[in-house]
């Protein structure tokens, strides 16, 4: 049995243990944090589909708060059960969720959209008199809970009123040791570490796609991930994570580490601002990792990594596919109809595989395109094609485009001459965000131009391939 099964297992044995109860909201229960209020040790707050304007907290309580998704493992319940943290009672308690009261591993968070939340104003424990406003989707401190199968976006932390600086736009962990498993943090904003702040704090990050969190202008940015000093007996593990394309005003778009010891294994960390890792103090081992321009360390790559979509499943011909550690513990899933493949959406055989898809905990979260801002039907309001990144290029680079209309779409690349040398997208799309990778390493030196045809609408980008 995979390990990911097993956790599977032990929440749905703490679900239906003898000395627990089930709290449906909203069948006995208005609210979450009513059943929650109501919830001992043990219990289950079990959460019906719907919008939920709330902030809650865990109040101490190591319980299991999740959405049905537990049992249909149906992704569409993830998108439709959704706490909106946007009208909180005080301005300086807006975090969608609290787990702040030394909550051990048996506390879970899972199945549900996260967003609309702006941060809690917190005391910095090790700063004692600066207050900092942190963790606009999730705030955890001195709490080690399962943070899992939840989408977290467009939540922010960048109001500093009252506070010396805002981060942890999508998740703040302080003083802890949770573990976030298979998660989508996209969208979110913060002064610094606008997608993940990790304060003294140990974690296992795995099978998490941190996409496109941005605004970060203080403390050098770490748009995916800001990560500051360590925590005795702990380990700060990020592995099989696909982190792309986040940006940070000033300094690191990726993974930023201050003072800290962290490994970084079978991830792929591209197209994020500026630099994909950077170190300050403390050391990164960092193995069998898709880095863009390249990282030391056993196993790293910097190729390509060609996406077969904009939930980054990765294409057959993927050069991450079975290029993750060739250790057993880090196989991919077998699939059950031939032992010796992986399960989708792992691709390959049962090597692992880079990226949030690989892996003993791999599995895919929503059914819909994410891209940017297709999560929640969130709908462009103009026909976009921006500038590709990066550019120049050698040999590859990313195209994003928007699309208010679902229509057929025609993406393709043409050379100086007007001749078309590749088409990337021909097909009815809906509408949305999306970024196609395109890979020139056939093609010569030069200016190639990129071509979007949609709803009557042309729009045309230069590109430069400089070999």
């Amino acid at each position: 049995m995979s390990k990911y099964l097993l956790i599977l297992s032990a929440l749905v044995l703490t679900i239906f243990s003898i000395n627990s109860e089930i709290r449906n909201v909203p069948a006995q229960y208005t609210t979450i944090q009513a059943a929650i209020n109501a919830a001992i040790n043990g219990d289950t707050v079990l959460v019906a589909p719907g919008t939920y304007f709330e902030n809650i907290n865990f109040r101490g309580k190591n319980i299991v708060v999740t959405s049905t998704y537990f049992q249909s493992g149906n992704p569409q319940v993830i998108n439709s059960t959704i706490i909106n943290g946007s009208t909180p009672s005080h301005i300086d308690t807006a975090s969608c969720v609290i787990i702040a009261n030394h909550e051990d591993s048996t506390a879970v968070l899972q199945g549900f959209t996260i967003t609309g939340g702006k941060g809690t104003l917190w005391d910095d424990e090790h700063a004692p008199g600066n207050r900092y406003r942190e963790g606009g989707g999730i705030l955890i401190q001195y709490s080690s809970p399962y943070i899992q199968n939840n989408i977290i976006k467009n939540n922010e932390a960048i109001n500093i009123t009252g506070a010396v600086s805002a981060g942890g736009g999508g998740i703040r962990m302080g003083d802890s040791n949770p573990k976030v498993y298979n998660n989508i943090i996209m969208l979110n904003k913060g002064l610094y570490g606008p997608g993940v702040v990790l304060n003294y704090c140990g974690i296992s990050f795995r099978n998490n796609v941190v996409i496109q969190n941005t605004g970060a202008t203080s403390y050098g940015g770490g748009g995916a991930l800001w990560i500051l000093g360590t925590s005795p007996g702990t380990t700060r593990l990020i592995e099989n994570n696909t982190i792309l394309n986040n940006s940070s005003s000033t300094g690191t778009g990726g993974v930023l580490c201050y003072s800290s010891i962290l490994i970084i294994r079978n991830n792929i960390i591209r197209g994020n601002s500026a630099s994909q890792i950077q170190l300050s103090g403390g050391s990164v081992t960092a193995t069998y990792n898709n880095v863009q321009g390249g990282y030391s360390g056993a196993g790293n790559i910097s190729d390509e990594p060609l996406f077969a979509d904009s939930n980054y499943i990765l294409q057959n011909n993927s050069p991450c596919i079975d290029k993750g550690d060739s250790s057993i513990q880090y196989n991919d899933v077998a699939d059950p109809n031939n032992g010796t493949l992986a399960k989708y959406p792992s691709r390959g055989g049962l090597r692992n595989d880079m990226g949030a898809y690989g892996g003993q905990f791999a599995k895919l979260l929503t059914d819909q395109l994410i891209a940017v801002n297709n999560i929640g039907k969130e709908i462009p309001v103009s026909f976009s094609l921006y500038q590709n990144f990066p550019n120049p290029f050698n040999p590859a680079t990313q195209i994003t485009f928007d699309l208010p209309e679902s229509g057929i779409t025609k993406l393709a690349v043409y050379d100086i001459l007007g001749r078309e040398v590749e088409v990337l997208v021909n097909e009815f799309k809906e509408a949305g965000r999306y970024t196609i990778s395109f890979n020139a390493a056939a093609l010569s030196s030069g200016i190639l131009f990129c071509t979007l045809q949609s709803g009557g609408y042309s729009i045309t980008r230069k590109m430069i391939l400089n070999k």
